[in-house]
C-alpha cells in the first residue's frame, strides 16, 4: 500500500508541477507578445523619423550598435 501511495503522490506532483508550467509559459507568451509590439511600435517611430534598424530577430542580437541614421 505504501508503494501505490508513494506512486500516487508522485504522479500527482508531476501533475501539479506540468500544470504550473503551463500557466506560466501562458503569462510569458503574454509578456512576449507585449514586448514584441512595443518593439514593432518604436522601430516604425524610428523609421518615421529616417532612421535604419537592421534587425537580428533569429540570431537574438541587441539592436544597440545597428541603428543607422
Amino acid at each position: 500500500m505504501t508503494g501505490k501511495t508513494n506512486t500516487d503522490e508522485q504522479i500527482g506532483f508531476h501533475k501539479g508541477a506540468l500544470s504550473t508550467l503551463a500557466k506560466e509559459r501562458e503569462e510569458m507568451l503574454k509578456i512576449l507578445n507585449i514586448v514584441e509590439q512595443l518593439m514593432r511600435m518604436h522601430l516604425k517611430g524610428l523609421k518615421d523619423l529616417g532612421v535604419e534598424i537592421k534587425t537580428t530577430q533569429a540570431t537574438g542580437k541587441s539592436l544597440e550598435g545597428k541603428m543607422k541614421k
